[in-house]
């Protein structure tokens, strides 16, 4: 049986601060324990999930890691934590909390769990002391929203932090969320099924056309499922960059087909075709496992649809482990592999 590494898992504590009695303002997830194996987030008084106790219990995790033969899972948190919203200090206090508990299961599991931070995206000198910080407590690096209140991630304020990045080896995460247009299609989940691929499309065309690429190439980047919608129209893309450059190549003027194979994406595709293709468009080096464990809209079955590809094991073992160690910055010996 192979190693597998999956890159995408979300986690939160068991027991959340009440944050809007704290900061004296709504907006922020609390948790409601209706069962010992349950609980509802809710926001303020609404209801936004349920969520089940391997979303905060470790050693649930490692058995259904164990299950499914994943030796290492790389947590983040969930994007509705992201708190991007509110005041600078208070999502500062609350990326701290989150950070020193995801930073907590890896130390005591580290052969099991590797760690990405949160960051209060909205203030990049607060952010960069919290890159800082998240790298002494042992982290591997951060996970950023597509955007980070409607603003696009090529926006100049942010370069501070890409810079802290990538001078600290710290890889990015880029995960959609606060979908555009999700106010016009609530229906049929349509945000999910629809706003999160054109999210992260829009999230790696911003970098793309701002440069962040040409002016960090040292940072290695991930976007979430698949890069959404970007594979797909990526002709459409260079095809724009082609015949109006007056409008896309403002402040860059390299080619964004330039750009296949200077980034990574994770393999939740749920489509064994589409997963081919993004491997033949980007490069065998650059996808990687991920399930968005542990919630339903993920790949149930970790690592079903790469060990299903028709291809050689060696190149199923670079989606399933050897890329992420890249991706990293880690050691094979962390997963205790031979």
């Amino acid at each position: 049986m192979g190693h597998k590494i999956d890159i995408h898992t979300h986690i939160m504590p068991e027991k959340l601060p009440r944050w809007a009695d704290k900061f004296g303002y709504k907006g922020f997830i609390s948790l409601d324990h209706h069962k010992p194996c349950c609980a509802r987030m809710m926001k303020d008084d609404e209801f936004f999930r349920e969520i089940e106790s391997n979303c905060w219990d470790a050693h649930k995790r490692m058995e259904e890691c164990d299950h499914h033969h994943v030796d290492m899972q790389v947590l983040s948190t969930i994007p509705v934590l992201f708190h991007y919203w509110a005041k600078a200090d208070d999502a500062n206090d609350t990326a701290r909390f989150l950070n020193d508990h995801i930073a907590s299961i890896v130390a005591d599991f580290p052969h099991r769990f590797s760690g990405l931070a949160t960051l209060p995206m909205q203030s990049a000198s607060l952010a960069v002391k919290e890159i800082l910080r998240a790298k002494k407590l042992g982290l591997n690096g951060i996970e950023i929203g597509s955007n980070v209140n409607d603003l696009n991630l090529n926006e100049q304020q942010f370069f501070d932090i890409y810079e802290a990045a990538e001078a600290e080896g710290m890889c990015v995460f880029v995960h959609p969320w606060n979908m555009m247009g999700a106010k016009n299609m609530q229906q049929y989940w349509l945000p999910w099924l629809v706003g999160m691929p054109a999210e992260t499309s829009r999230a790696i065309c911003s970098m793309i056309f701002g440069g962040v690429f040409e002016r960090f190439p040292k940072l290695k980047v991930a976007f979430a499922h698949g890069g959404g919608s970007f594979p797909a129209t990526i002709g459409r893309v260079q095809h724009g960059f082609d015949v109006r450059p007056d409008l896309t190549a403002i402040d860059n003027q390299v080619p964004p087909s330039e750009y296949l194979g200077k980034f990574f994406v994770d393999s939740l595709t749920h489509d064994s075709r589409a997963l081919q293709y993004i491997i033949d468009l980007i490069g065998e080096n650059r996808v990687m496992l991920g399930t968005d464990y542990p919630f339903p809209l993920g790949e149930l079955a970790p690592g079903k649809v790469v060990t299903e590809l028709t291809t050689t094991q060696a190149i199923k073992d670079k989606l399933l482990f050897e890329n992420a160690l890249e991706w990293l910055g880690i050691d094979k010996n962390r997963l205790k592999i031979k």
